[in-house]
């Protein structure tokens, strides 16, 4: 089932989606010892990470950190995810270098790099935090993507539609076994994927946000203006 949170503006979603993600967190611990997360890059998720590093009561030396997709570029490189949710996150708390996964797109041999990380995943993530771009795309699973028919691997070499295309992302499975999933997304740019996303007819391979519909979605007001009745809290 579908959690909706409309907010006016887009700093408005900061509180609520770190909130959400430190109590899933947090909850996945509880129950099972440990929390493992896959995380997904960009600047809408970037604040969000922040506020998270500051809240309490995670014991964070349980949680192991995934990626949901990368750029093939050098972790340092301003387009990394890995780049950004280590500047916002991973540096602020205390997670064992051990426990965070890094995919290496940036190698060669980037099909190689996939079924090697494909191999550390768990069964299930306890956490996915998604966005959802203009064209419908989540992770890196583009429309009509060779990526959204896979059943059997859970990380594939990927193409995007802008510089760098070459990409690493998990597949529909992983998306699907996941315990808890979130969408935080904004911008007017976003509101007929949005809609589509959620409310119109299944067809994920045309759009592929709609993968993670039964997710809680964290939204402005713009990214939420087609939607049939959007209910604005914050």
């Amino acid at each position: 089932m579908t959690l909706l949170t409309v907010v006016r503006e887009p700093g408005d979603l900061v509180e609520p989606a770190a909130d959400w993600l430190a109590a899933e967190i947090a909850a996945a611990i509880d129950a099972r010892g440990a929390c493992a997360v896959a995380l997904s890059g960009g600047r809408t998720p970037e604040p969000v990470y922040r506020a998270l590093a500051s809240a309490e009561g995670i014991g964070w030396e349980k949680v192991t950190v995934f990626f949901a997709d990368e750029r093939a570029v050098p972790p340092h490189h301003a387009e990394s995810n890995y780049r950004m949710v280590r500047a916002a996150l991973l540096s602020r708390v205390p997670i064992p270098e051990a426990g965070v996964h890094r995919m290496e797109a940036e190698r060669q041999d980037r099909d190689a790099a996939a079924r090697e990380y494909a191999q550390q995943l768990p069964p299930a993530l306890d956490l996915l935090v998604l966005g959802i771009g203009a064209d419908g795309h989540t992770a890196s699973l583009f429309p009509r993507s060779p990526a959204l028919d896979e059943r059997r691997r859970l990380v594939v070499p990927a193409v995007g539609t802008k510089t760098p295309v070459e990409r690493m992302t998990i597949t529909p499975p992983v998306i699907e076994a996941a315990r808890r999933v979130a969408v935080i997304a904004t911008g007017g740019d976003k509101a007929a994927a949005v809609a589509r996303a959620l409310e119109g007819p299944l067809a994920p391979r045309e759009l592929p946000g709609q993968l993670a519909r039964r997710g809680a979605w964290f939204l402005d007001r713009a990214a939420a203006a087609m939607l049939t009745a959007p209910r604005v809290g914050a």
